[in-house]
């Protein structure tokens, strides 16, 4: 009988908690995304807030992706540590940061970083810091098509501020930036129909760009549920990075997205207090806690149902008789993965049931060396 894809032979060596992750997989999902391109990697630009691995990103170079996407300097501090072509920063550059990420722009001459703008003020920060740093800063405009995060509605004064990024000494138009994480039916034909509604402003904004005159370098959109819709649209790059690792959160809701868990927690039973109660060393500490109980599936426990979750232990009910004993090991899922992920300094590498090698989480805090 073979024993199960998540099951690590020599796992008695292993402290819990901790975050595993298998290569295999990973680089399936890898494989995966870029079938789903139709193999063209130039119109992928993966996020890397799920993973922040430098080997992660590693592999997907080895497989042709050279963009990258990300939301912290550190994070774009590790992509120019990899060697990346060009990374966007998809968030607004304010304050101390706007010279943070000048220093990154310096610091990696051949990677071409990028970051976006919603509003002026905004814009004239970045212009003067380049200006006096004799340096020239690629800005995306950022666009809300529905989410109400960031971003600047697609009407008059977007388009203005769209032509006053292209004329700006210091800058350098590369686009737009669109993410519509609002959208997130479960059902494929709603996310569909959806998408498409939010979008349609979009597009009829883009040919007021057109008729302006004004170029349109690229066009990048969306995360992970709208990759299948997006993907099929040649103008569009696309940005999906839960793919990379999964959860049962996107698993659960998305069963048209056909990509696999490759991290898991793995966690050990503390104590059986009473009959059918089990105390677990997973606690919020250890995986992502913002979202409703419960906030890990155990492989090889289905039938746990989750009491209480505190910061170093997770208590569950099971069947009177069938507690596993105390020292058991506890394979997870997590129904949010990129927040468990920054909750560790390393995981652990798995290939062929084995340990191999322990991965830097490089970019979990919010500074390396800038």
């Amino acid at each position: 009988m073979n024993q199960p894809w998540y099951e690590v032979e020599d796992v008695a060596n292993l402290e819990s908690p901790s975050l595993l992750l298998y290569r295999d997989r990973v680089k399936s999902n890898i494989d995966l995304m870029v079938a789903m391109a139709g193999g063209d990697t130039t119109r992928l630009r993966p996020h890397v807030k799920t993973h922040k691995m430098a080997e992660v990103v590693r592999w997907q170079m080895e497989r042709g992706l050279r963009k990258f996407k990300c939301a912290t300097i550190a994070e774009a501090e590790m992509l120019g540590g990899a060697g990346v072509d060009h990374v966007l920063l998809a968030y607004p550059m304010i304050g101390p940061n706007i010279h943070r990420f000048i220093r990154l722009n310096q610091q990696f001459p051949a990677t071409q970083f990028a970051c976006v703008v919603d509003h002026s003020s905004a814009l004239m920060g970045l212009a003067n810091a380049a200006v006096i740093a004799d340096h020239c800063i690629e800005v995306f405009l950022d666009i809300d098509c529905g989410m109400h995060r960031t971003g600047h509605i697609p009407n008059r004064e977007a388009l203005e501020l769209y032509r006053l990024i292209s004329q700006t000494i210091g800058i350098k138009l590369a686009g737009l930036h669109v993410y519509d994480g609002h959208i997130h039916q479960p059902n494929p034909a709603d996310r569909e129909a959806a998408c498409i509604e939010a979008f349609q402003p979009v597009w009829k904004w883009v040919e007021d760009i057109r008729a302006a005159n004004l170029p349109i370098p690229n066009i990048v959109v969306g995360g992970t549920p709208t990759y299948p819709i997006h993907i099929r649209d040649s103008r569009l790059e696309c940005s999906p990075g839960t793919p990379l690792l999964w959860d049962f959160g996107y698993g659960d809701k998305f069963v048209d997205l056909p990509f696999i868990p490759a991290a898991l927690v793995l966690a050990r039973v503390l104590s059986c207090p009473f009959p059918g109660i089990v105390c677990t060393d997973l606690g919020y500490k250890a995986v992502a806690s913002e979202g409703p109980i419960p906030r890990v599936k155990f492989l090889n426990l289905p039938e746990a149902e989750h009491l209480m979750h505190s910061e170093e232990h997770l208590v569950l009910k099971v069947p009177v008789g069938s507690e596993p004993a105390v020292g058991s090991v506890l394979y997870g899922v997590p129904r949010h993965i990129c927040p468990t992920v920054a909750l560790y300094g390393s995981a652990v590498l798995i290939e062929g049931g084995k340990v191999c090698d322990q991965v830097e989480v490089t970019s979990r805090n919010r500074h390396l060396t800038i």
